[in-house]
């Protein structure tokens, strides 16, 4: 869902906002101002039409109970989907993956103009952007070396949330610092939209914007706190959605603040899923 366009994008694919606000926990820091992002990547790399209904609360198998809120016909929230253990477990994870698929700062299309956060992934495929456009392609754009395998912990809350057949190509994960932005934007990129897009918030609080499937459509905000998931799929697979701003001191799971997003999804129509790890590039539209 989240994929960075530059601050006040409109025309991005990838993106997401939602619901379930939390109070800052005792002894939780403070906010903080300015984006760099060095600390919190040297603790990695040296750590190991509407509808609005309530669902009935069920128990993730990665946390604890979760009452899932189904907004807009396809767009479904999960506050609180993993446990503050899972948290920590899962942030773990992407450490890992870091520490061999670094972040790396995304650049706009022609212009090549930074983008606010800073991003990498996991998967068969990983999305990029820079100055030749958007696009997947499966190795990492600095590296040269392949994505990382996405982890069980991932293909588990994929298989549980997403209702889907077929196991996701890609996972984008997104660092978003205190003054990182994403705008509205549809995710268009892939090349069969019947696969939901799954989301998982970690860290600092996100102001989730969501629309409609046309541009001028109403929108209305949520807050995405740390361990929530979002999925769009249904009428809500294209709608339009971005991230305003972050909290900065809502969570004490990342030590030098912000937030990341683990955003998954299937890329290529199912007959072509099996080749796509295959040394597949998917070029893009400029949009």
């Amino acid at each position: 869902m989240e994929r960075e366009r530059g601050r006040g994008a409109s025309r991005g694919r990838h993106g997401g906002r939602q619901a379930g606000a939390r109070e800052r926990a005792p002894g939780a820091p403070q906010d903080r101002v300015g984006g760099d992002t060095s600390s919190l990547i040297s603790a990695w790399s040296s750590s190991d039409a509407t509808c609005s209904t309530v669902l009935p609360d069920r128990t993730s198998p990665l946390a604890g109970t979760s009452a899932d809120r189904a907004e807009r016909n396809g767009l479904i929230l999960r506050p609180g989907y993993l446990d503050r253990a899972a948290q920590e477990v899962l942030l773990g994870v992407i450490r890992e993956i870091i520490r061999e698929a670094p972040l790396y700062t995304p650049r706009m299309p022609k212009t090549g103009k930074p983008m606010s956060v800073r991003m990498t992934n996991c998967g068969p495929l990983g999305w990029m952007t820079d100055e030749a456009g958007y696009r997947y392609q499966p190795t990492h754009p600095e590296t040269g070396r392949p994505w990382p395998p996405i982890p069980d912990i991932l293909m588990r809350a994929w298989a549980d949330l997403a209702g889907h057949p077929h196991p996701p190509e890609a996972c984008l994960i997104n660092y978003y610092g205190a003054e990182a932005r994403m705008g509205l934007h549809q995710d268009r990129d892939e090349q069969d939209f019947g696969a939901p897009v799954v989301s998982l918030s970690l860290g600092d609080t996100g102001l989730f914007r969501v629309g409609g499937t046309r541009r001028g459509d109403p929108t209305r905000s949520f807050r995405l706190a740390s361990g929530d998931a979002v999925m769009l799929a249904g009428s809500a697979r294209l709608a339009f959605h971005g991230i305003d701003r972050i909290i900065a001191g809502t969570s004490t799971l990342l030590p030098e603040g912000g937030r990341i997003n683990l955003t998954l999804r299937c890329v290529t129509r199912v007959a072509d899923a099996a080749r796509s790890g295959a040394g597949k590039v998917i070029p893009l539209s400029f949009g």
